[in-house]
């Protein structure tokens, strides 16, 4: 098909206005105007104007190399929408309600501001194919920003683990004084969550960056296009290769929002965390006060705010995963008016995951380690017991026999109001004749701490090799 024949069949003779949809001549009577209120998406999807933009352009340029329409007609519609994005980055663009949606606003402003040629545009696509590359162009976006902030909050907590690679603080199971830590590993084990949500927001782009442009409505198109050079130009990494598909999945966005509700959740535990150890009955960390609030009553409370607002915003998002799964579980192919419903929640979650991420890697700047308290808490709930036990497994005995000779000498230093390492010599060696001098380095915190000297252990110089590793991984 060549230019001019192209022309010649122009899809409308009259103009869209303010009153008039695209569709209009199939029905008798307009749109209620409840309808057009609770149908429209403009007010949440202009947000995807410039990358409706940026689609728009690729595919007018690959029309007009294709010889569907003339270069004359991509000239003007790439000048029209060049200058429909400054109207729009100026807040000078009006968008109207009903036009429904950010692209029928576009093509009705750029139809204004160059005629024909502006309806020439949408020759050989649909809004089907068309919202489908939008949001991958937009989610694409978001999804480089995300690891961009994953990697600056990662930075965060290295400099702080750094900084108490060699910090006693005893760790925890059933939130029980388990073995003794430094608040370095503690630290590093957040960043290894956040390497592995690195990692998936990395394997998610591959199956966001496909264009569904040139599926059309749901079946291609009859006109000879060339997808792989609109993907190209947009930087695509192929194009989705069934056009039913293309223009109905949105698996991409169920994977996002399962990517950032990991986020979230990693974060959530963290922010527990913080939440405990900012208490006075812990007393282990303090957090700036520009990330706190007082209370209205009590002068003396400073709370916790943001990390009790990640802890609750992490729901919201897992909300959001839950909101998108549902919607898309009734859907028969290809395209359904439920899609609409993709947007918000997946505008919300992206807002929320990119400002958590930028504010939780301040917070970690402020975060202030009270190491006495953690070596104190350390030294209670009898940490080193269980280095106790594996002394004794070096003098030969079997390890579940070990066990219950520290048990009971632990009961004896329960009953006794004392620690293990407070026991003498002579106390220790009536539940083990074996028991030596040398015991007592192997029951204090930094004996405890060096014993742990592999890849993945506590030990201080072992906390210093894994921030070397990590801060390579981040570069």
């Amino acid at each position: 098909m060549n230019a001019s024949n192209s022309n010649n069949n122009s899809q409308s003779s009259g103009s869209l206005n303010k009153k008039q949809s695209s569709w209009s001549g199939r029905f008798n009577e307009p749109v209620a105007e409840l309808v057009k209120k609770y149908t429209a998406s403009v007010s949440f999807d202009q947000r995807l104007a410039m990358f409706d933009i940026q689609g728009s352009i690729a595919h007018a340029q690959m029309l007009g190399a294709q010889n569907i329409i003339s270069l004359d007609d991509v000239k003007a519609i790439e000048q029209g929408l060049n200058e429909i994005a400054q109207e729009i980055e100026a807040g000078q663009f009006e968008w109207l309600l009903d036009l429904e949606d950010v692209h029928l606003n576009i093509e009705k402003r750029l139809t204004d501001k160059i005629g024909d040629a502006g309806k020439r545009l949408h020759t050989g696509r649909s809004r089907n194919d068309q919202v489908a590359t939008d949001v991958r162009l937009w989610l694409r976006s978001i999804t480089d920003q995300i690891i961009v902030g994953l990697n600056k909050l990662q930075l965060s907590l290295l400099d702080l683990a750094e900084a108490h690679y060699d910090t006693v603080m005893p760790g925890f199971t059933h939130l029980q004084v388990a073995q003794p830590v430094t608040f370095g590993h503690h630290l590093l084990a957040y960043v290894e969550m956040l390497k592995r949500d690195g990692e998936r927001f990395q394997d998610a782009r591959k199956r966001i960056n496909r264009l569904p442009l040139g599926a059309a409505a749901l079946a291609g198109t009859s006109y000879p296009i060339n997808r792989e050079m609109v993907a190209e130009t947009l930087g695509f990494d192929g194009v989705c290769e069934n056009s039913l598909d293309a223009v109905s999945d949105r698996d991409f966005a169920i994977e996002f929002t399962f990517a950032a509700s990991l986020v979230m959740m990693h974060l959530s535990r963290l922010s527990e965390e913080l939440i405990l150890w900012s208490s006075p009955r812990f007393a282990f960390i303090d957090i700036a006060d520009r990330f706190c609030t007082g209370s209205s009553i009590m002068p003396q409370k400073k709370n916790p705010d943001v990390p009790e607002l990640v802890r609750g915003k992490t729901g919201r998002v897992y909300g959001h995963l839950t909101a998108l799964l549902t919607l898309m579980k009734g859907q028969p192919l290809a395209y359904n008016k439920d899609n609409q419903e993709d947007k918000e929640p997946l505008f919300d979650t992206a807002d929320t995951l990119l400002i958590t991420l930028e504010i939780y890697a301040d917070m970690m700047r402020g975060i202030t380690v009270n190491k006495d308290n953690m070596r104190q808490a350390a030294s209670e709930g009898f940490a080193t017991a269980t280095d106790l036990a594996d002394y004794l497994v070096k003098k030969g005995m079997p390890f579940r026999d070990a066990h219950e000779v520290v048990a009971l000498a632990v009961r004896h230093a329960v009953e006794q109001k004392v620690d293990l390492s407070d026991l003498s010599l002579a106390t220790l060696q009536q539940f083990a004749p074996s028991i030596s001098e040398d015991v007592f380095a192997v029951l204090t915190l930094e004996g405890s701490l060096q014993s742990r000297n592999h890849i993945g252990g506590t030990a201080p110089v072992q906390v210093k090799a894994a921030i070397v590793r990590a801060r390579e991984a981040i570069k």
